[in-house]
């Protein structure tokens, strides 16, 4: 059993910080908790297996859009068995509760950002799939076009094959040679 006291600098308070702690310790046997300090800092004090705690601090050490830990210092202690479970502390109701609300519109913002530059690229596929269907329609109008002018070229060719065909069968009989 071990324990350690980590404080988080940078971006970690407002942002999903101490959730994202807290969601890294289930599926563990990792005690303690994970609060805002004062300083705009975050304190994390856990207890467990050293290996367990040696991926939380992997896990937790992160920069990932919105957090930003710019820096992270490790205290390891003796263990106290002070901790039936891992929690969150929380502050001032107030607080935390403008917390949350910033920390939702951050989400929301980055979501509306996210669907603008997605019907954006909508708006260009669709613009290309017009384009595309343009030139369908261009060159079928053109193979069309071919066609008429193909169908009548070979008629053309066809009705002076004919005349001649007719001119050497006459010029046949004439000769006295049957067709």
């Amino acid at each position: 059993m071990k324990r350690f006291v980590a404080i988080a600098r940078g971006r970690v308070q407002r942002v999903g910080y101490r959730e994202h702690v807290y969601n890294e310790t289930f599926e563990t046997d990792i005690s303690g908790y994970v609060k805002n300090l004062d300083t705009g800092e975050v304190e994390i004090v856990a207890e467990g297996k050293e290996s367990e705690l040696l991926d939380l601090i992997n896990r937790i050490n992160i920069i990932q859009r919105p957090i930003a830990v710019k820096s992270f210092t490790v205290i390891w202690e003796e263990p106290t068995g002070a901790y039936s479970d891992f929690e969150i502390i929380r502050g001032d109701i107030q607080l935390e509760t403008f917390e949350r609300m910033d920390y939702a519109g951050n989400v929301l913002h980055s979501m509306d950002m996210k669907l603008d530059t997605s019907l954006q690229k909508q708006d260009q596929t669709l613009d290309k799939q017009d384009q595309m269907l343009e030139v369908g329609k261009d060159t079928r109008d053109e193979i069309t076009l071919l066609r008429k002018d193909t169908r009548s070229y070979l008629d053309d060719e066809f009705r002076e094959i004919r005349k001649e065909l007719t001119s050497i069968k006459d010029a046949l009989i004439r000769a006295g040679i049957q067709v």
